[in-house]
């Protein structure tokens, strides 16, 4: 497929659709600047340009067993290739309304600290707080790291 001129772009619209999980985790192991692609989800969206896919949302259950009430959703994984501007906000819409129409009342997602949360706040969501960071691994229970250990920030959008 020919890439798309910057006017193309700016006059085309995103649209989404449902995208399997496989297919998800391929997009983000290719474009994701920090993380692998998730264990799994309750669902998946692709936000296209054409039949172009410019980015992914990956929503499940919170990590946090504290978050885990059964009424709150988590995006744990949200992965935009360079140059598809408002993907981002599109696909953190997107992932909201389709969590609220399943009956989730909140749903949250973490940033790494040194990110700035546009696209989240353009997307009208909250920011909670500070949360942990660190290492999962224990010495009761070691682990490898493969994701970055420094403070997240939690967001969160409610129904």
């Amino acid at each position: 497929m020919k890439p798309l001129t910057a006017s193309a772009v700016e006059k085309a619209r995103l649209r989404h659709a449902r995208i399997d999980f496989p297919s998800a985790a391929a997009f983000i192991s290719e474009h994701h600047r920090h993380h692998t692609p998730p264990v799994g989800h309750l669902f998946s969206i692709g936000a296209y340009l054409g039949d172009e896919l410019a980015g992914v949302v990956v929503v499940g259950r919170p990590v946090s067993r504290h978050r885990d009430d059964g009424r709150t959703a988590e995006i744990t994984r949200l992965c935009v290739r360079e140059g598809f501007r408002n993907a981002a906000s599109f696909l953190l819409g997107r992932a909201a309304r389709a969590a609220f129409a399943l009956g989730f009342t909140r749903i949250g997602t973490y940033t790494l600290a040194r990110e700035g949360g546009a696209s989240l706040r353009a997307a009208g969501w909250t920011l909670i707080g500070e949360r942990g960071g660190g290492s999962w691994s224990k010495p009761s229970r070691p682990r490898t790291d493969k994701h970055p250990l420094e403070v997240k920030t939690l967001w969160e959008l409610t129904a």
